[in-house]
């Protein structure tokens, strides 16, 4: 009899230059997906494969391949170790079932490694490490796994190791393993398994992904000691990327969570509070370049679908919800310089495209400048998007000076009335506008009885208050953190039309702010990084010298052998240069790490 095959999304994260790439051609090759072995310095990587990423040899877009492992059919997804498109390996984290986080074995555990370790603890990843170039001069297994277990937590194994040893170290991570060594004295695969899955234990391989050294170890592993994700009998999806083929064709992928997914079955959702319903035309597997077209779909596969235009990476399909907000915002503004003669609105609309694909690229256009300004993580996410332009659509830009995105809020309640009443035409609004919480954005809700104002007109305003985004009235900046209710509104029997409720509900919303702004109840916020500063020793005198000047809050140095590390946070637009003077003065040995730490007061308002 035939055992059906487990299913599992696996992700491969990793710090740049770690050898991601390198491992994933090495696992299809050791597998047999893959005939050739590619290289990225020679620029034939079977999952680099788009032309950007082999000039650069860095991996930008997430990407799949298809692979078995004993009993395990795996879906591979490539994600882009670069700290600017963390917000893709964000997205990509909701939909994976485990994850093998790739350490160098020359450079040990990196700030970004810590970054990304904080996204899979962030997103419950169970997560199996491959140190990679141990063929190369650098630290021991012994150095790199106390390492491990010393800045990143406790629970990482050594699984090449000999088997009591490997066991007396499991047994130390988990009280279930624990037990069960007291009582057996030994370990088997199915004790180990939900220990992993619990996130309580982390199997580490040493080895050499361009001489497949420790590659079948690390497949045997992942077919060992994986569980399929429990799925549900009704239908759901997750989106988690959109993306075009070469024809130009809208490719949305999804990984099904429960039931199954039919060719040409009608989807459903909402979008911008319309909702729609468009059939899933093709059901494309991808391994690399290539696809096959299938019929149906299953819990734990992972799919591109074609025909559908509304869903966006982070849309539940089905019985799934849609999936919180990715934590990373962007932080930094460029304007648009357009080539003399280019149409504005037609370079807008091409932008517009590539933010369906990039949920991480906020394209604004601004009305009055008529200035097209796009906000995101990074400057290596500048140059990317340049060459996209020109490659995809043969439009050369350029970028203006960068500028740190601003906000504001409000600091007490403030009520808000807006009128609009030319000739035969009539409506009234009142809003209460509240501080939120921090990081909550614009929240809007309801407080009006019908007998005032019909629900259908209440539903209309906060449509309204919806669709855009609301500026501040000290720098013109986007609102946040606030909570707007609708108290009350009248409409007139005749001459009230849906568009005087919007030029009313603009005008409360104004007002409100302008109440604020003269009150003092206005502030500015600006982005705030969290920072983690390893240093060599004789070097922090210099870098608490620097705190003040960059406005840090900090905790006291905490020493780790030779090196100190000072962690706290500060405004962006202090730190964004600061990694080169720490080079600078500590012959670079010095690394800074940051992680978006939200917005906070402004500094210097």
């Amino acid at each position: 009899m035939e055992t059906t095959q487990k299913q599992i999304v696996l992700g491969i994260l990793a710090h740049v230059d770690s050898g991601k790439t390198t491992l994933s051609e090495a696992m299809l090759y050791r597998a047999g997906a893959i005939r050739k072995l590619g290289r990225v310095d020679h620029g034939d990587a079977f999952l680099d494969t788009d032309s950007l990423e082999k000039a650069r040899g860095i991996t930008i877009f997430s990407k799949q391949a298809l692979l078995t492992a004993g009993n395990t059919a795996i879906t591979l997804l490539d994600t882009p170790g670069h700290v600017d498109f963390s917000t893709e390996t964000e997205r990509t984290l909701q939909v994976l079932d485990y994850a093998v986080l790739v350490v160098s074995g020359t450079d040990g555990v990196q700030s970004h490694t810590e970054t990304l370790w904080r996204l899979l603890r962030r997103y419950h990843v169970p997560t199996f490490v491959f140190v990679n170039k141990m063929d190369l001069p650098g630290m021991t297994r012994e150095q790199l796994l106390t390492q491990l277990n010393h800045r990143l937590g406790e629970g990482f194994v050594d699984f090449g190791a000999e088997p009591a040893a490997r066991n007396e170290a499991l047994a130390l991570c988990d009280e279930q393993l624990m037990e069960k060594m007291l009582d057996a004295g030994t370990l088997t695969d199915a004790d180990i398994t939900p220990a992993v899955a619990r996130r309580h234990v982390f199997p580490c391989w040493f080895g050499a992904a361009l001489r497949l050294d420790g590659v079948d170890a690390l497949l045997d592993g992942l077919d060992r000691c994986t569980r399929p994700a429990p799925a549900l009998h009704a239908f759901g999806a997750r989106v988690f990327k959109v993306s075009q083929d070469e024809q130009g064709t809208r490719l949305t992928w999804l990984r099904v969570t429960g039931g199954e997914l039919k060719v040409k079955a009608l989807l459903t959702g909402e979008a911008d509070g319309e909702p729609w319903a468009e059939k899933a035309n093709q059901l494309r597997l991808y391994s690399g370049a290539k696809y096959t077209l299938t019929e149906v779909i299953g819990p734990g596969q992972v799919c591109a679908v074609t025909g559908l235009t509304h869903a966006k990476p982070g849309t539940g399909l089905g019985a799934e919800r849609d999936s919180d907000v990715p934590v990373l915002e962007p932080v930094l503004s460029y304007q648009v310089l357009l080539p003399e003669g280019a149409d504005v609105h037609a370079a807008l609309g091409k932008l517009h495209r590539l933010e369906e694909e990039e949920p991480q690229l906020h394209v604004v256009w601004n009305e009055t400048l008529g200035e097209i300004h796009v906000q995101l993580m990074g400057e290596i996410q500048l140059e990317v998007l340049r060459s996209l332009l020109a490659e995809r659509f043969g439009l050369n830009v350029e970028f203006g000076p960068g500028g740190i995105l601003y906000k504001e809020t409000i600091t007490e309640p403030m009520e808000g009335v807006g009128h609009y009443e030319p000739l035969r035409h009539y409506a009234e609004v009142h809003l209460l506008l509240e501080p939120g919480e921090p990081g909550s954005g614009v929240v809007l809700a309801s407080d009006c009885r019908e007998d005032e104002l019909a629900t259908n007109w209440q539903r209309l305003i906060l449509t309204h208050l919806a669709e855009k985004s609301h500026l501040g009235p000290l720098t013109g900046s986007p609102l946040t953190d606030v909570r707007i209710t609708l108290r009350s509104g009248r409409a007139h029997p005749k001459h009230t039309e849906g568009g005087d409720f919007r030029q009313a509900t603009y005008r409360a919303v104004r007002q409100g702010l302008r109440t604020a702004a003269a009150s003092g109840g206005a502030v500015l916020l600006e982005p705030w990084y969290e920072f983690t500063l390893r240093l060599p020793q004789e070097a922090v005198g210099r870098a608490l010298a620097d705190m003040p000047r960059l406005s840090a809050e900090f905790a006291p140095p905490e020493t780790e052998g030779e090196t100190a590390v000072i962690r706290g946070r500060a405004p962006v637009s202090e730190l964004r240069g600061y990694a080169r003077e720490l080079a600078a003065y500590t012959k670079g040995r010095g690394q800074l790490s940051c992680l978006p730490g939200g917005y906070a007061k402004c500094h210097n308002a």
